[in-house]
């Protein structure tokens, strides 16, 4: 498993999301992506947001590491600059729910429903929560996930 970048990003009290059918499973991620050879954490979250969300953004400081399966996945606050939301072109965004990467699709959801929808990683959404209401640690909380349940 290689590691991955993610971006959070909120606007007008509306987090994006990727809203995910795979498997007969229905949940919600962070957009973000695998971190590419010679590439930082950082690009990869601009690159995969521009590929997921459509969007132009810049990467704001790191509010989160977590480690999923002795593999690392890093938290960007995100700051959207340009393009037009829902415009992804990574290959992923054209896949159907019945193939082998499942369905995915940008959308906004109130930041207040980030708990009670099945967004994964479930760590990561009570944190976030949290942060938006209180305010973003100064550095990045150290977190370790465990392997989600067949409840979501």
């Amino acid at each position: 498993m290689k590691a991955r970048a993610a971006v959070i990003l909120i606007q007008n009290d509306k987090i994006a999301l990727i809203d995910r059918h795979r498997s007969g499973m229905h949940y919600l991620v962070f957009p973000g992506g695998k971190i590419e050879a010679g590439e930082t954490a950082a690009g990869a979250a601009e690159r995969e947001i521009k590929e997921e969300l459509g969007l132009d953004v810049e990467i704001g400081q790191m509010v989160a590491e977590v480690w999923y399966e002795e593999t690392p996945q890093y938290y960007f606050l995100g700051y959207a600059i340009g393009g037009r939301f829902g415009l992804g072109t990574g290959k992923e965004m054209s896949s159907l729910p019945e193939s082998k990467k499942g369905s995915h699709l940008p959308v906004w959801i109130p930041v207040d429903d980030l708990t009670s929808q099945p967004v994964l990683p479930k760590l990561v959404t009570g944190f976030v929560l949290s942060c938006y209401r209180s305010g973003w640690p100064e550095r990045p909380l150290i977190m370790t996930d465990q392997p989600p349940d067949d409840t979501l």
